[in-house]
């Protein structure tokens, strides 16, 4: 019997029971992995300032994302087929946030559709929008998220074009010819495969089937390939914004130039963000950018931050910086590799449990009262 006790044993187990391919989807960044290593490496120079005899006997660990009271401000982050982590995993990672009460979002890139997850679960989840060159197929993800009652729109910008992961191109993942190489990548993981075998769910099905000459993995591939849109503006946020006429957040923020545009697209929330460092390698890590955009924008959105985030204490650092929230990826995508929605419960209570710890020897009884004078100065 393995005994779980932090994100890296969910993320040993997961290794161990997802096929290297789908593994390294998740646990990779683009070119060097540079900007992948900081945004972990980052967070952990931070250093806590420890408090004592502080009143902590009560504390308080709920906070608020787009008016939506939660467990903790933590959502679940946007992952592109997390279904192929586990057999209809975007459903059982939906159904684990709504049982602890966190918010989840799902990707464009879902192996389960909207529909799927909509049927699924009984709270709203977020719906995340990259806007494709074929803007009618993106007027209609837009209008399905509506019809499937989606509480917020989590518009990706930073997909120009798709970064290199070397790891896809070795493990035989980025190429569209089916070798046997990939075939004994998958038969390796027996259990993974029954599990599959037993769903229907095996492709993006907001796309196959919905996109114009999108009807299997082929076509899928040719069209996606062609369809990130390298000529995306603000303007076109401005169009997304009007189609949607919801809460809106902003994905995909480094810059503070970029954070203030944000604001005045009157978007709702902005999320700091280097996509898990799987872009832009060289770019810097998400929370070294977390407070220059906080003091950009002052109180005026919402700021949230992703990437490298694997513990509690994480995002109290992120939360001390200015964060109101802070979105997790693979930390989740882990738990769900290694144990389905037990294993992203398991994730999520890991995350609870030591960010209540983290506040209780900070000498902090409430995660919405959190600053930067809870940290070390000049760690930061």
């Amino acid at each position: 019997m393995t005994i779980v006790a932090t994100i890296d044993d969910l993320q040993r187990l997961a290794s161990r029971r997802v096929p290297r391919m789908f593994y390294d989807l998740v646990d990779a960044g683009s070119y060097t992995e540079t900007t992948f290593r900081a945004n972990e490496a980052d967070l952990q120079r931070i250093k806590l300032r420890q408090r004592v005899a502080v009143d902590v006997g009560v504390r308080i660990l709920r906070s608020t994302m787009l008016g939506r009271e939660v467990a903790m401000p933590v959502a679940l982050a946007p992952a592109g087929l997390t279904g192929m982590q586990r057999a209809d995993g975007e459903i059982l990672a939906a159904r684990a946030a709504e049982q602890f009460d966190v918010p989840f979002t799902l990707s464009t890139m879902s192996v389960c559709s909207i529909e799927d997850v909509a049927a699924a679960t009984s709270k709203p989840f977020w719906f995340q929008l990259y806007l494709m060159r074929d803007r009618v197929f993106a007027r209609s993800l837009i209008e399905r998220a509506k019809a499937a009652g989606c509480s917020g729109l989590v518009l990706t910008l930073d997909l120009a074009l798709v970064g290199q992961r070397h790891k896809d191109v070795r493990n035989g993942r980025a190429h569209s010819r089916n070798t046997m190489s990939r075939y004994a990548n998958v038969l390796s993981k027996p259990r993974w495969c029954l599990d599959m075998l037993k769903t229907k769910h095996r492709n993006c099905a907001n796309i196959v089937g919905h996109a114009k000459g999108v009807s299997d993995e082929i076509s899928l591939r040719a069209w996606v390939g062609s369809q990130f849109d390298p000529t995306v503006t603000w303007n076109d946020v401005e169009w997304v914004k009007k189609l949607w006429d919801g809460p809106l957040v902003i994905k995909g923020i480094l810059d503070e130039e970029d954070a203030r545009i944000v604001v005045d697209q009157g978007a709702d929330a902005l999320i700091v963000s280097n996509h898990g460092g799987r872009q832009l390698d060289g770019a810097p890590s998400s929370v070294s950018m977390l407070p220059a955009i906080v003091d950009a924008v002052g109180s005026s959105i919402e700021v949230w931050m992703d990437g490298g985030v694997r513990s509690g204490q994480d995002v109290f650092k992120a939360c001390a910086l200015g964060a109101t929230g802070v979105l997790i990826g693979r930390s989740y995508l882990y738990g769900l590799g290694a144990a389905g929605q037990a294993g992203v419960t398991q994730c999520l209570s890991i995350i609870h449990k030591e960010l209540d710890a983290t506040m209780a020897l900070s000498g902090c009884a409430d995660i919405n009262r959190v600053s930067r004078t809870n940290l070390i100065s000049g760690s930061w």
